[in-house]
């Protein structure tokens, strides 16, 4: 039925010869550039696999899409690219998952989503990364968001490897709106970067941002979260919302609001916050014959709860609280 409705949904080497002309319009032109940086020439160079969606005008796919992409070669390093298009009037939900089943991997991965969201249409994108420690990883997600129209993200970002992580979304057009939720477990001796940014150009457009992180053992990470609303952007308004627990003496979490406003009539806010398990939580849950180890997993999930329950995709909060289980109870 989707075919018939023109909807493609291929393998993004097989799309780049069945539908070159969708695919050399949108690949790398919008989202990201390829001479954006060095990391983005490198990708475009090495890409290795990857998902092309493409909705047509007012098509809307009731049911999510869903990529699994499965690392099974500790040799072998992972270039991978999404790119999806729902033109005007559209709507979908896509959901990806990145997992492992090695252990180690002394490879890399360089990663790039892009999303164009055209007028009027509505895209859900929920991802949950799950790759083995040893990586040196680079995940760039790209949102442009038309007239009208909502790109909301929720993201599960699990790796265990050392990663950097860009997520912009332009809301390009007049009454755009962008939500975005992240949900972070870092462990081990991770080193983990998170920038997270809605740029505003477009009248009345709406951005939020939220990210509860927290951070076990020796894992340190930066959590950057940037509202930029641009000069004839009135009335948009920017919200963000960063919080980082630490569960050692040896784990780091560092928030950085960021507000950059060219605007006079916006409305504009953050909060951050960056702090240890409150001791007094502990010893009242350990009061009641709880040890230690389920007390802190209690707290965890008080504190990422509240995130994973607004996320808008049901089969990205559950893989996510299996996924929250599974670090917090490991090591």
């Amino acid at each position: 039925e989707l075919l018939d409705q023109g909807v493609v949904i291929e393998n993004i080497i097989e799309a780049s010869a069945n539908h070159p002309e969708l695919v050399e319009k949108y690949f790398m032109t919008e989202g990201v550039k390829i001479d954006e940086h060095k990391l983005a020439a490198y990708h475009a160079a090495m890409l290795n696999g990857g998902l092309f969606v493409y909705v047509p005008k007012n098509v809307q796919i009731e049911d999510p899409v869903q990529m699994v992409v499965l690392h099974d070669d500790e040799k072998t390093s992972l270039f991978n690219h999404v790119l999806i298009v729902a033109d005007e009037g559209s709507e979908l939900t896509y959901v990806e998952n990145y997992l492992s089943n090695v252990d180690k991997s002394n490879e890399q991965f360089n990663i790039i989503s892009e999303v164009i969201a055209k007028d009027n249409a509505k895209v859900n994108y929920g991802a949950v990364d799950f790759l083995s420690e040893g990586f040196t990883g680079y995940v760039n997600r790209r949102g442009v968001v038309g007239r009208d129209a909502t790109l909301d993200w929720a993201l599960g970002l699990m790796n265990d490897s050392n990663v950097i992580n860009d997520n912009t979304t332009y809301l390009m057009g007049d009454n755009s709106v962008s939500n975005l939720k992240t949900v972070v477990v870092g462990r081990g001796e991770q080193t983990l970067n998170f920038t997270t940014q809605i740029i505003h150009y477009g009248k009345d457009s709406s951005g939020h941002i939220l990210k509860h992180g927290v951070m076990k053992d020796s894992a340190s990470s930066i959590f950057n979260g940037v509202g930029y609303i641009k000069h004839g952007a009135t009335r948009s308004d920017a919200q963000q919302e960063s919080r980082v627990l630490m569960l050692s003496e040896k784990a780091r979490g560092d928030a950085n609001p960021i507000l950059l406003i060219d605007e006079d009539d916006v409305t504009a806010g953050h909060a951050a916050s960056v702090g240890r398990v409150d001791p007094i939580q502990l010893f009242y849950l350990m009061s009641r014959g709880i040890s230690q180890k389920e007390a802190e997993r209690l707290v965890i999930h008080g504190f990422l709860d509240p995130v994973v329950r607004a996320l808008p995709i049901e089969s990205v909060k559950n893989q996510l609280r299996e996924v929250i289980e599974l670090k917090v109870l490991s090591k």
